[in-house]
């Protein structure tokens, strides 16, 4: 069992920048997919950004590719998600998440393990 904790978010102007930092119990291996996920009223969970640990290829949904970049520290236990430039509709409930690599990453479904989430709010 994988737990993951979140911290950081909090609310910011259009144009500044945030980061999301997610702590896992263990060591992930890079068998494992990890995914940044948000989600926003009204709206399905969406994958933001999905890589394989120690592999270093992180993909991104268009929206945020240029602006978001996850990053992880080299016992690979934590991980962050840093957020520049951001928009009001990146507003949302932001999940780090965890999963036994047994499809696409990109799947949604490939995810078990999830941590809390952490609330980020763009003001005009």
């Amino acid at each position: 069992q994988v737990h993951l904790v979140q911290s950081g978010g909090g609310s910011v102007q259009a144009g500044g920048s945030l980061r999301v930092s997610c702590i896992t119990s263990e060591y992930i291996n890079s068998t494992y997919c990890m995914a940044w996920l948000r989600q926003t009223p009204g709206k399905e969970r969406e994958i933001v950004a999905s890589f394989y640990p120690g592999i270093g290829r992180t993909i991104y949904i268009d929206s945020v590719q240029g602006r978001f970049a996850t990053s992880q520290d080299a016992n690979r236990n934590t991980l962050y998600l840093q957020m520049n430039n951001l928009k009001q509709e990146d507003s949302g409930m932001y999940y780090c998440a965890a999963g036994e690599a047994v499809a696409s990453c990109r799947m949604p479904d490939v995810y078990h393990y999830w941590g809390q989430g952490t609330q980020v709010t763009v003001s005009s």
